[in-house]
C-alpha cells in the first residue's frame, strides 16, 4: 500500500501526532525549505485542558476541534495522513503506517500521552480515561445514562451505586471534573431529575499523594481544597485504589465505595513507537532525547511533548507532561531544523516555565505566574482568558466563549444528551 504522497525537491520532514508540540512544529516549518507530512489517527487537533466540558456537558466536542486540513489549507508543501504508525525502520528512514511505508528525511514523534492504569487490568476494563474528545463524550454518555438508571433503580443500593461518582487522580483534570460535578449536582441536575434527592449523591476525589494539584505551591492546593470542599466533594489524600470491578472501588485499606461510575485521571504513559534500540525507551513510555529534542543514538529523528524525556539538573524526570512544555519544543525544533538546512548552529532546549493554573468551579480557580500567585474570581477569568487564546480558530472560540457566559448567567446548558451508536 502506498501513502501517495507526491515527491518533492525538498526535505521531507514528517511528524507524526498533531497535539500541542507537533502542530506548533508544523505551522513553524510549513512555509519554507521543507515537505512536511503530519501524521495523526485523527484528522482535527483537539484542545486537551478542556476535555472535561465536553465530558461535563458543558461544551460540544466540535467546539475543542480544529480540522488539520483547514488549518494547513494554504500550505502547498503541506500534506496531511489519516493514519496510525506501527513501526519505525530507523537506517532506511521509512515509517511503517496503515496506510503504508512513508520514507522520510527528519522524522518527529509526537504522539503525546495516554492514560496510564499502572498495570492493573481490573481498573483499566471498568474504569472511564479521559485523554480524547472520544473517551470525554463516553464519559459524558455514562453519567447521564447512569443518572436514568437510577430513576428506574429498584432499590437505594442500586440508585446509590448508579448516583455515586468516584474520581481518581487530584491534578487538575481531576480537580476539574469533580469541581464542575459538584456545581452541576446543586444547580443543573435536581431541576432535570426534580423525583430525585441529590442531597444523597457523593462525588468523591481520591488522590494518593498527600495534597490535590501536587505539583503546585502548599498555597494553591489548600485553596484548590478549601474549594473543592465548599462544594461537598469528599476529598481524600494519600488514597490509593487497588481494584475496581464496574460496581465497587477497592482502595488500600481493604474498604470499598460504591460506584458504577469511576473517572480515572490518575497518571499518564508515552505513547511509544517500537522500532529503537532498548536503551532510548524510558519508564512512562518515553523517548530518551538529548538538548535538542534528538532521540538519542538517531541522527535525524526527534521526539516532542509527553513522549520526549529530556533530562537534566533541573528536570531529571524530564519536562513536566503539559502543553506548554511541548508547544516550546515544537517551536525551538522549527528553528533547528531551519538551521540544519542552513548548516548553522543548534540551539539547545531551554523550558521557560509560565506558571500553571486550574479551575475549580464558577469564580473559583487558583493560578500561579512566575512572579504571581492568586486565587478566586481574578484567577478563574485569567484562566478563562488564557484557554480561550490558547484555542484553535475564531468560531471556535465565539462558540466557547458563548456557551462560558451562557453557563454563567443561567446555570443551563442544553448538551445533556446522551448520543450511543444504533444497536444493530
Amino acid at each position: 500500500m502506498n501513502a501517495n504522497i507526491p515527491n518533492s525537491d525538498k526535505k521531507r520532514v514528517v511528524i507524526v501526532g498533531g497535539g500541542f508540540g507537533g502542530l506548533k512544529l508544523a505551522q513553524d516549518i510549513s512555509k519554507e525549505y521543507f515537505q512536511v507530512v503530519l501524521i495523526d489517527r485523527n484528522n482535527y487537533h483537539q484542545f486537551q485542558p478542556l476535555f472535561y466540558q465536553v465530558a461535563t456537558a458543558g461544551l460540544e466536542p466540535s467546539s475543542i476541534a480544529f480540522p488539520f486540513r483547514k488549518i494547513f489549507h494554504n500550505k502547498k508543501h503541506f500534506h496531511f495522513r489519516l493514519a496510525e504508525v506501527n513501526n519505525v525502520k530507523v537506517e532506511a528512514k521509512i515509517i511503517e503506517t496503515t496506510i503504508g511505508e512513508i520514507q522520510f528525511d527528519y522524522l518527529i514523534i509526537a504522539t503525546g500521552a495516554d492514560t496510564n492504569f499502572f498495570g492493573n487490568e481490573q481498573i483499566q476494563k471498568f474504569a472511564m480515561p479521559m485523554k480524547s474528545i472520544s473517551e470525554a463524550l463516553s464519559i459524558r454518555n455514562t453519567l447521564f445514562q447512569r443518572l436514568e438508571d437510577a430513576v428506574n433503580a429498584n432499590t437505594e443500593e442500586e440508585k446509590e451505586k448508579c448516583m455515586n461518582i468516584v474520581i481518581v487522580g487530584g491534578g487538575p483534570t481531576g480537580v476539574e471534573v469533580a469541581g464542575t460535578l459538584a456545581e452541576m449536582r446543586s444547580y443543573i441536575l435536581p431541576k432535570d431529575y426534580p423525583e430525585m434527592d441529590f442531597k444523597k449523591m457523593k462525588i468523591v476525589l481520591l488522590e494518593g499523594s498527600p495534597r490535590v494539584l501536587n505539583a503546585m505551591s502548599d498555597e494553591s492546593c489548600v485553596k484548590a481544597k478549601e474549594y473543592l470542599l465548599k462544594l461537598g466533594v469528599e476529598v481524600h489524600n494519600n488514597t490509593n485504589v487497588v481494584g475496581y470491578d464496574g460496581e465497587y472501588v477497592t482502595l488500600k485499606n481493604e474498604s470499598k465505595i460504591p460506584t458504577k461510575t469511576l473517572i480515572w485521571s490518575a497518571g499518564v504513559k508515552g505513547n511509544s513507537i517500537s522500532g529503537f534500540e532498548e536503551s532510548v525507551y524510558l519508564p512512562g513510555g518515553r523517548f530518551a532525547v538529548d538538548e535538542f529534542n534528538q532521540i538519542l543514538g538517531t541522527k535525524n529523528i526527534f521526539a516532542l511533548g509527553d513522549v520526549a524525556c529530556m533530562q537534566s539538573e533541573k528536570y531529571p524526570k524530564g519536562h513536566p507532561q503539559m502543553a506548554q512544555p511541548a508547544i516550546q519544543q515544537g517551536k525551538n525544533l522549527a528553528k533547528n531544523l531551519k538551521r540544519i538546512a542552513e548548516n548553522s548552529d543548534l540551539i539547545p532546549f531551554e523550558y521557560k516555565d509560565l506558571g500553571s493554573m486550574a479551575t475549580v468551579g464558577r469564580n473559583k480557580a487558583v493560578v500561579e505566574l512566575p512572579n504571581y500567585k492568586f486565587q478566586g474570581f481574578f484567577a478563574w477569568a485569567v484562566w478563562m482568558v488564557v484557554h480561550l487564546k490558547s484555542i484553535l480558530g475564531i468560531r471556535n472560540r465565539f462558540l466557547v466563549f458563548l456557551n462560558w457566559v451562557w453557563n454563567y448567567l443561567t446555570y443551563n446548558l442544553s448538551l445533556r444528551l446522551i448520543i450511543t451508536h444504533k444497536k444493530k
